[in-house]
């Protein structure tokens, strides 16, 4: 069990590395690209010839999110530079969420039967709470709850924010549910684990 997460972490830091290697190389690329928008290089120069035929291909989706928002075009290389940044903190954080997944589920394994369960039911209460907050921030930001992304969010939860709604009053525009179903969930783990 050690050996695999020795080599786990192993793994984690060269990906760690790799990522500080990419984004740093990609601070460098968007840095040129926004002189060669903004025309602080020559525009007929060999570098900036190069970044409108390499590129701004590559920044393409992102230019077209930026004018889509209101934002200048020269612009695009700098969010480009903070999607990949965030891309590399999301895809190390759930490798490290992986990580603690693998070591629960072996440690769990060793001790027998009694601790999977317990395991189990840890995650399903884990998993019901993931589930309730991202419900609650793609109300925050209008993602339709039709939507490939939250979909799964809303049928894990309605069965339990459904009953809430109709006995909690109404706060105005607030939903306290969520709130209120996210404790509730917090109280039946602890009640469901201590039965084990």
């Amino acid at each position: 069990m050690n050996g695999v997460v020795v080599a786990f972490d192993q793994g984690l830091i060269v990906l760690r590395y790799a990522f500080l290697g990419m984004g740093v190389i990609a601070a460098a690329i968007c840095g040129v690209d926004w002189l060669a928008r903004t025309r602080r290089l020559n525009p007929f120069g060999a570098v900036a010839r190069f970044c409108r035929a390499s590129v701004d291909p590559l920044l393409a989706p992102v230019e077209r999110a930026v004018v889509r928002a209101g934002g200048l075009p020269s612009s695009a290389p700098w969010w480009g530079l903070v999607t990949v940044v965030i891309g590399g903190i999301v895809v190390i954080t759930l490798v490290n969420a992986l990580r603690t997944l693998l070591f629960s589920a072996l440690f769990a394994a060793s001790n027998g039967p009694r601790d999977i369960a317990r395991l189990l039911v840890a995650w399903t209460f884990e998993f019901l709470q993931v589930a309730l907050l991202v419900r609650v921030l793609s109300s925050w930001v209008r993602v339709s709850p039709y939507s490939a992304w939250v979909r799964w969010a809303y049928a894990a939860t309605e069965w339990l924010l459904r009953p809430l709604r109709q006995i909690l009053p109404t706060m105005g525009p607030f939903d306290l549910s969520p709130i209120v179903a996210y404790f509730i969930l917090m109280l039946l783990e602890r009640a469901v684990v201590g039965l084990f």
